[in-house]
C-alpha cells in the first residue's frame, strides 16, 4: 500500500486537478446540473440533455500522445483527470464536471467459486474489440451444482490508504470521495450467457425449463446476497448526484435518498440501480415473463430508482418492463419502436433514455449533419410531453475526427431548441 510518484508527475497531476476544479466551478456546470435535476425530478418543460460516451472510441479520444505520465500509477490518475478535461474542451456535451476525485472500495467477490475466463482479439488497429467467454457450464444438469454461494471481501485499510494518498496529492483542489452504486450483478441473463452461452441458454428453456429456473434463482440470490452484504458492511454511498446509473445517464435527483434516510446507514432503497436483459431479444414476451421477469422483479425491488435496459428493444417486453419496481428510466435503443414507447411513457415520469444510432458518427469520416438532425427530430417528434435524454453510445471510432462528436452535440442541441 505504498504508492509513489516522481515530483514531476505529482506537479503535473496537481495542475490537472486544479484545472478540473476550475472547470467544475464554471456557471455552465451549475446550469447543466439543474437540467439533470429538472429531468430526473420530472419538472415540466425539462430540456433533454445530450451526452456522448467516449470510452468506446478511446483510440481517437485518448490516444497515447495525450499522456505525459510514464508510471502506471501516474497514468491511471492522469487518465481519470484527462477524460474529464478533454470531454469539456473537445466535446462539450452535458456532462457536469466533477468537483471531486472519485474512487471505489477495494473489493473481491467470488460469485460462483470459479472465474469465467475470456478470450479477446484485436482489430486491425490493435484495439481489443472482439471477445468470447469460455463457458464453464457445458451440461446444465451436471454443472449447475458447481455454482457456489457468493463470497465477498472488502479491504478497508487499502481503500482508506489509497484515499489518503490521493487526498494528499489532489485534495487541495478535488476532495477524494468513495463512491458506490448498488452491488451485485442485476443483469441476470448476461451472467447466464457468460456461464453457458446463448444457444445453450435458448435451447435449455425448451429442453430443461426447471433447471433454467434453478439457474435464474441462483443468480437472483447471488445479486441479493451481494446487496445485503454491502449494506450490512456499511459500504454504500449515495449516488443521487454526479454519478451515472447506467451508460452515462446521470443521477441528479431530489427523489433520493428515501424519506426515512439515516445518514449513518445508507441502504439500497436510497440508491439508483440498473438492470437489463439484452440477451433475451430473441425470445417471446411470454417466455420472458416466465423465465426472466420474476427474477428481475426481485433484484430490482431493493433499489430506490431503476434505470432499465441497454441495446435491447423495450417495446416487445413493455408489458413486463413497465411492472418492474421503481422504474424511472428506460433505454430506447435504435431497434426500439419510438412511437410506441413515446405513447407508452406520455403522462408518466419515466424518462425516455434515447440511444441514437451511433453509425452516424462512426461509419463515415464526416458527420452528415442534415441526416443526424433529422434522426434527432424523429425522437423529439415521438416524445412530445415525454421526459427525454439523449445518450450517444457504442461509437467505436470517429476516424480521428473529434469534431464529429462535438458537432453531433451541437446539431442535437439545435434540434432540441426548436422544441424547447
Amino acid at each position: 500500500m505504498q504508492w509513489q510518484l516522481s515530483n514531476d508527475e505529482r506537479d503535473y497531476l496537481r495542475q490537472l486537478a486544479q484545472k478540473q476544479a476550475e472547470y467544475a466551478a464554471l456557471p455552465v456546470m451549475a446550469q447543466r446540473k439543474q437540467m439533470w435535476y429538472d429531468l430526473n425530478d420530472a419538472r415540466q418543460g425539462a430540456r433533454p440533455p445530450v451526452i456522448i460516451e467516449t470510452w468506446t472510441f478511446d483510440r481517437d479520444f485518448m490516444p497515447e500522445s495525450v499522456f505525459r505520465c510514464t508510471s502506471s500509477l501516474g497514468r491511471s490518475i492522469e487518465m481519470q483527470l484527462l477524460r474529464n478535461l478533454r470531454n469539456h474542451e473537445l466535446i462539450n456535451d452535458d456532462k457536469v464536471m466533477p468537483d471531486t476525485f472519485d474512487i471505489g472500495w477495494f473489493i473481491e467477490a467470488d460469485e460462483f467459486g470459479f472465474k469465467i475466463e475470456t478470450e479477446a482479439v484485436k482489430d486491425a488497429q490493435g484495439v481489443e474489440t472482439g471477445y468470447r467467454f469460455l463457458h464453464p457450464i457445458g451440461d446444465l444438469a451436471a454443472d449447475l451444482p458447481k455454482l457456489k454461494p457468493v463470497v465477498c471481501q472488502v479491504d478497508r485499510a487499502k481503500t482508506f490508504a489509497w484515499q489518503a494518498f490521493l487526498q494528499d496529492l489532489l485534495g487541495d483542489f478535488l476532495p477524494v470521495t468513495i463512491r458506490t452504486g448498488s452491488f451485485g450483478s442485476t443483469m441476470l441473463t448476461h451472467r447466464v450467457v457468460e456461464l453457458m452461452g446463448m444457444q445453450a441458454y435458448f435451447t435449455a428453456m425448451y429442453d430443461q425449463p426447471d433447471l433454467v429456473h434453478q439457474l435464474m434463482a441462483h443468480l437472483r440470490d447471488t445479486a441479493l446476497s451481494m446487496m445485503r452484504w454491502a449494506e450490512a458492511e456499511g459500504l454504500l454511498r449515495l449516488n443521487n448526484g454526479n454519478q451515472d446509473s447506467f451508460g452515462s445517464s446521470y443521477n441528479f435527483t431530489t427523489r433520493l435518498p428515501a424519506p426515512d434516510y439515516d445518514a449513518a446507514r445508507v441502504r439500497q432503497c436510497d440508491l439508483w440501480g440498473n438492470s437489463n436483459s439484452q440477451e433475451t431479444v430473441g425470445i417471446s414476451p411470454k417466455m420472458f415473463r416466465e423465465f426472466c421477469f420474476p427474477y428481475y422483479r426481485d433484484v430490482c425491488e431493493p433499489m430506490g430508482l431503476l434505470y432499465y435496459g441497454c441495446c435491447e428493444p423495450a417495446h416487445p417486453f413493455w408489458g413486463e418492463i413497465s411492472q418492474l419496481p421503481h422504474l424511472k428510466k428506460v433505454s430506447i435503443s435504435r431497434w426500439c419502436d419510438q412511437q410506441f414507447m413515446g405513447e407508452a411513457l406520455r403522462g408518466s415520469e419515466i424518462v425516455f433514455s434515447r440511444k441514437p444510432d451511433p453509425n452516424f458518427l462512426s461509419v463515415d469520416d464526416h458527420l452528415d449533419e442534415e441526416a443526424w438532425a433529422a434522426h434527432i427530430r424523429q425522437s423529439l417528434e415521438a416524445t412530445r410531453s415525454v421526459f427525454v435524454e439523449f445518450i450517444i453510445r457504442d461509437v467505436y471510432t470517429v476516424h480521428g475526427n473529434l469534431n464529429n462528436a462535438r458537432r453531433a452535440v451541437e446539431v442535437a442541441r439545435d434540434a432540441i431548441n426548436r422544441y424547447f
